[in-house]
Protein backbone atom coordinates (compact mmCIF):
# COMPACT_ATOMS: atom_id res chain seq x y z
CA UNK A 1 0.00 0.00 0.00
CA UNK A 2 3.02 2.31 0.18
CA UNK A 3 4.66 3.49 -3.00
CA UNK A 4 8.00 5.29 -3.25
CA UNK A 5 7.92 7.97 -5.92
CA UNK A 6 5.14 6.04 -7.67
CA UNK A 7 6.86 2.64 -7.45
CA UNK A 8 5.94 -0.24 -5.13
CA UNK A 9 7.95 -0.17 -1.92
CA UNK A 10 9.92 -3.38 -1.42
CA UNK A 11 13.20 -4.71 -0.13
CA UNK A 12 13.96 -6.38 -3.46
CA UNK A 13 13.86 -2.98 -5.19
CA UNK A 14 15.92 -1.49 -2.37
CA UNK A 15 13.58 1.48 -2.22
CA UNK A 16 12.39 1.28 1.36
CA UNK A 17 12.84 3.45 4.43
CA UNK A 18 12.41 2.69 8.09
CA UNK A 19 10.32 4.97 10.27
CA UNK A 20 13.52 5.70 12.21
CA UNK A 21 15.09 7.08 9.00
CA UNK A 22 12.09 9.29 8.30
CA UNK A 23 11.90 10.69 11.84
CA UNK A 24 15.48 11.92 11.59
CA UNK A 25 14.24 14.55 9.12
CA UNK A 26 10.53 14.97 9.84
CA UNK A 27 8.40 15.51 12.92
CA UNK A 28 6.24 12.46 13.79
CA UNK A 29 3.10 14.54 13.31
CA UNK A 30 4.14 15.24 9.72
CA UNK A 31 4.30 11.51 9.01
CA UNK A 32 0.94 10.99 10.72
CA UNK A 33 -0.66 13.73 8.63
CA UNK A 34 0.77 12.22 5.45
CA UNK A 35 -0.88 8.92 6.35
CA UNK A 36 -4.30 10.32 7.30
CA UNK A 37 -4.49 12.69 4.34
CA UNK A 38 -4.76 9.64 2.06
CA UNK A 39 -7.74 7.31 2.09
CA UNK A 40 -7.01 4.08 3.94
CA UNK A 41 -7.92 2.00 0.87
CA UNK A 42 -5.66 3.98 -1.46
CA UNK A 43 -1.95 3.50 -2.00
CA UNK A 44 0.16 6.10 -0.22
CA UNK A 45 2.83 7.72 -2.38
CA UNK A 46 5.77 8.29 -0.08
CA UNK A 47 8.27 10.83 -1.36
CA UNK A 48 10.20 13.83 -0.14
CA UNK A 49 7.68 16.00 -1.97
CA UNK A 50 4.68 14.38 -0.24
CA UNK A 51 6.38 14.77 3.15
CA UNK A 52 7.13 18.43 2.41
CA UNK A 53 3.48 18.91 1.39
CA UNK A 54 2.31 17.30 4.65
CA UNK A 55 4.66 19.53 6.64
CA UNK A 56 3.44 22.63 4.77
CA UNK A 57 -0.19 21.68 5.52
CA UNK A 58 0.54 21.34 9.23
CA UNK A 59 2.46 24.62 9.23
CA UNK A 60 -0.61 26.30 7.75
CA UNK A 61 -2.80 24.82 10.50
CA UNK A 62 -0.40 25.74 13.28
CA UNK A 63 0.09 29.27 11.93
CA UNK A 64 -3.69 29.70 12.18
CA UNK A 65 -3.54 28.58 15.83
CA UNK A 66 -0.51 30.70 16.65
CA UNK A 67 -1.17 33.68 18.87
CA UNK A 68 -4.73 32.65 19.76
CA UNK A 69 -5.51 31.64 23.35
CA UNK A 70 -6.45 28.05 24.14
CA UNK A 71 -10.18 28.12 24.84
CA UNK A 72 -12.98 25.58 24.62
CA UNK A 73 -14.22 24.88 21.09
CA UNK A 74 -16.99 27.30 20.10
CA UNK A 75 -18.84 27.89 16.84
CA UNK A 76 -18.14 26.18 13.56
CA UNK A 77 -21.01 23.69 13.79
CA UNK A 78 -21.21 23.50 9.99
CA UNK A 79 -17.55 22.43 9.89
CA UNK A 80 -18.23 19.76 12.51
CA UNK A 81 -21.15 18.42 10.46
CA UNK A 82 -19.05 18.26 7.28
CA UNK A 83 -16.12 16.66 9.12
CA UNK A 84 -18.40 14.06 10.72
CA UNK A 85 -20.09 13.29 7.41
CA UNK A 86 -16.70 12.76 5.77
CA UNK A 87 -15.51 10.44 8.53
CA UNK A 88 -18.79 8.51 8.50
CA UNK A 89 -18.46 8.01 4.74
CA UNK A 90 -16.01 5.08 4.83
CA UNK A 91 -13.52 6.93 7.03
CA UNK A 92 -13.03 9.68 4.46
CA UNK A 93 -9.98 11.33 5.96
CA UNK A 94 -8.97 13.27 2.79
CA UNK A 95 -12.31 15.12 2.81
CA UNK A 96 -12.04 15.59 6.59
CA UNK A 97 -8.64 17.23 6.04
CA UNK A 98 -10.21 19.50 3.41
CA UNK A 99 -12.73 20.64 6.04
CA UNK A 100 -9.82 21.57 8.33
CA UNK A 101 -8.38 23.77 5.56
CA UNK A 102 -11.74 25.55 5.20
CA UNK A 103 -11.83 26.03 8.98
CA UNK A 104 -8.34 27.56 8.88
CA UNK A 105 -9.50 30.05 6.23
CA UNK A 106 -12.36 31.10 8.52
CA UNK A 107 -10.06 31.46 11.53
CA UNK A 108 -7.67 33.65 9.53
CA UNK A 109 -10.58 35.77 8.27
CA UNK A 110 -11.95 36.28 11.79
CA UNK A 111 -8.74 36.84 13.74
CA UNK A 112 -8.52 40.53 12.74
CA UNK A 113 -12.20 41.34 13.29
CA UNK A 114 -13.35 39.04 16.11
CA UNK A 115 -10.48 37.51 18.11
CA UNK A 116 -12.86 35.77 20.51
CA UNK A 117 -14.70 33.97 17.71
CA UNK A 118 -11.37 33.11 16.07
CA UNK A 119 -10.12 31.58 19.34
CA UNK A 120 -13.29 29.49 19.65
CA UNK A 121 -12.82 28.19 16.11
CA UNK A 122 -9.15 27.52 16.87
CA UNK A 123 -10.36 25.33 19.73
CA UNK A 124 -12.65 23.59 17.25
CA UNK A 125 -9.71 23.06 14.87
CA UNK A 126 -7.70 21.44 17.67
CA UNK A 127 -10.69 19.28 18.59
CA UNK A 128 -11.25 18.00 15.04
CA UNK A 129 -7.53 17.67 14.40
CA UNK A 130 -7.27 15.60 17.57
CA UNK A 131 -9.61 13.02 16.02
CA UNK A 132 -6.96 12.55 13.34
CA UNK A 133 -4.11 12.59 15.86
CA UNK A 134 -2.75 16.01 14.89
CA UNK A 135 -2.76 19.64 16.10
CA UNK A 136 -2.29 18.84 19.77
CA UNK A 137 1.07 20.62 20.19
CA UNK A 138 1.66 24.26 20.98
CA UNK A 139 2.00 26.10 17.67
CA UNK A 140 5.56 27.29 18.35
CA UNK A 141 6.64 23.80 19.41
CA UNK A 142 5.70 22.40 16.02
CA UNK A 143 6.84 25.39 13.96
CA UNK A 144 10.27 25.31 15.63
CA UNK A 145 10.59 21.51 15.82
CA UNK A 146 13.91 20.14 14.66
CA UNK A 147 15.51 23.53 14.96
CA UNK A 148 19.24 23.41 14.53
CA UNK A 149 19.41 26.96 15.90
CA UNK A 150 19.76 28.07 19.48
CA UNK A 151 16.41 29.57 20.51
CA UNK A 152 18.13 31.84 23.07
CA UNK A 153 20.43 33.17 20.34
CA UNK A 154 17.46 33.84 18.07
CA UNK A 155 15.62 35.70 20.84
CA UNK A 156 18.74 37.79 21.59
CA UNK A 157 19.08 38.71 17.92
CA UNK A 158 15.39 39.65 17.77
CA UNK A 159 15.83 41.95 20.80
CA UNK A 160 18.90 43.52 19.19
CA UNK A 161 16.91 44.08 16.00
CA UNK A 162 14.06 45.68 17.95
CA UNK A 163 16.54 47.99 19.66
CA UNK A 164 18.05 48.95 16.29
CA UNK A 165 14.59 49.67 14.91
CA UNK A 166 13.74 51.82 17.96
CA UNK A 167 16.89 53.84 17.23
CA UNK A 168 15.90 53.99 13.53
CA UNK A 169 19.14 52.20 12.66
CA UNK A 170 17.64 50.47 9.63
CA UNK A 171 20.95 49.17 8.30
CA UNK A 172 21.65 47.29 11.54
CA UNK A 173 18.04 46.05 11.68
CA UNK A 174 18.37 44.70 8.13
CA UNK A 175 21.75 43.11 8.91
CA UNK A 176 20.27 41.24 11.87
CA UNK A 177 17.26 40.11 9.83
CA UNK A 178 19.62 38.83 7.12
CA UNK A 179 21.62 36.94 9.75
CA UNK A 180 18.43 35.32 11.05
CA UNK A 181 17.34 34.46 7.51
CA UNK A 182 20.70 32.76 6.95
CA UNK A 183 19.96 30.66 10.05
CA UNK A 184 16.64 29.61 8.49
CA UNK A 185 14.56 31.83 10.77
CA UNK A 186 11.51 33.70 9.46
CA UNK A 187 10.48 36.78 11.44
CA UNK A 188 6.85 37.81 11.71
CA UNK A 189 6.22 41.36 12.90
CA UNK A 190 2.73 41.95 14.26
CA UNK A 191 0.72 44.00 16.72
CA UNK A 192 1.78 41.74 19.57
CA UNK A 193 5.49 42.03 18.74
CA UNK A 194 7.90 39.94 16.72
CA UNK A 195 7.65 36.16 16.62
CA UNK A 196 9.70 33.64 14.68
CA UNK A 197 9.48 30.25 13.03
CA UNK A 198 11.73 28.09 10.92
CA UNK A 199 11.59 28.16 7.12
Amino acid sequence: MIRIDGEKMSKSLNNFFTIRDVLESYHPETVRYLLVSSHYRSAINYSEESLRDAKAALERFYNALKGLPRVAPAGGEAFVERFTAAMNDDFGTPEACAVLFDLVREINRLREVDAEAAAGLAGRLRELGGLLGVLQLEADDFLRAGASVDAAQVEALIQARLAARAEKNWAESDRIRDKLTALGVVLEDGKGGTTWRLQ
